[in-house]
């Protein structure tokens, strides 16, 4: 299907403040971007460049007053993400080079402290999809999908001591026990069709069968278009924006995502 998806940054800037922005899809897989608007107000000198993780990131200075962002992107995607019930474990020497980072513990998915936990939770069930299937149930049965419920960017064993958690947290906890289990796993932040209330939105994949698979615990399906912006080992890797120095105020964001007609 074709699907808009927006988003709107307002900012108030006292001094000159370095930015890097990460507002950018690219297309994939499962996604192909077939228009795009980056428009800044007023207009800044801007550096693009790709990180590590292949996403595109934004550099620029913006000078004190008011600064605006406006993102608008147009992209076809599946109505729905693939699911792959039995899709095997694939053998830490068979995995591609590029997905090793997604292995290891990071700042918020603290991988190591899990071993014990996440062989609980997949007792039973057949490594590889199932193993990750199994998880994303154990999160949703035991901390609920509070949007707008926490502020602060919480590791995985800090949300795994509370009872609600916004779509972030649950993702990192998913990553967490995933990567306990030597299954690689990464945080994606994006876009998905009918959120409420809408705003960006963060899911993890992990790598199964072969392939990038999504799983989302806020979710009791995967229906739904979704537009991946960037990917990261946890949330300190996929920021939309960064800014450094003093403080800037954050007047307004708003997101928008609806299906487009396609042009005859």
């Amino acid at each position: 299907m074709l699907i808009n998806a927006t988003c709107s940054l307002d900012f108030h800037v006292q001094e000159e403040s370095p930015f890097l922005f990460m507002l950018r899809p690219r297309s994939g897989y499962q996604q192909w971007v077939s228009r795009e608007e980056y428009v800044l107000n007023p207009s800044f000198p801007v550096v693009e460049f790709t990180d590590p993780f292949g996403n595109l990131c934004q550099r620029l200075v913006a000078q004190p007053g008011h600064f605006t962002v406006r993102t608008s992107v147009d992209v076809e995607c599946a109505e729905a993400s693939d699911i792959a019930p039995g899709a095997p474990f694939v053998e830490i020497q068979n995995l591609a080079d590029d997905t090793i980072p997604f292995l290891l513990p990071s700042r918020y998915c603290e991988s190591d402290r899990f071993n014990q936990m996440a062989a609980s939770i997949v007792a039973g069930f057949a490594p590889g999809y199932d193993q990750c299937a199994a998880i994303v149930n154990y999160i949703r049965r035991t901390t609920r999908y509070t949007p707008g419920s926490g502020t602060d960017i919480v590791s995985a064993g800090e949300v795994n001591q509370r009872a609600d958690a916004v779509c972030r947290d649950l993702a990192h906890l998913g990553i967490a026990c995933c990567r306990a289990l030597c299954i690689p796993a990464r945080l994606v932040v994006g876009y998905l069709e009918n959120l409420e209330p809408m705003d960006l939105h963060a899911w993890f994949e992990a790598y199964v069968g072969g392939r990038w698979y999504t799983f989302d615990p806020t979710r009791y399906d995967l229906q739904g278009a979704r537009v991946a912006i960037a990917y990261g080992r946890d949330a300190a890797d996929v920021a939309i924006y960064t800014q450094f120095g003093d403080p800037v105020e954050l007047l307004s964001m708003s997101v928008t995502v609806n299906p487009k007609s396609r042009p005859h």
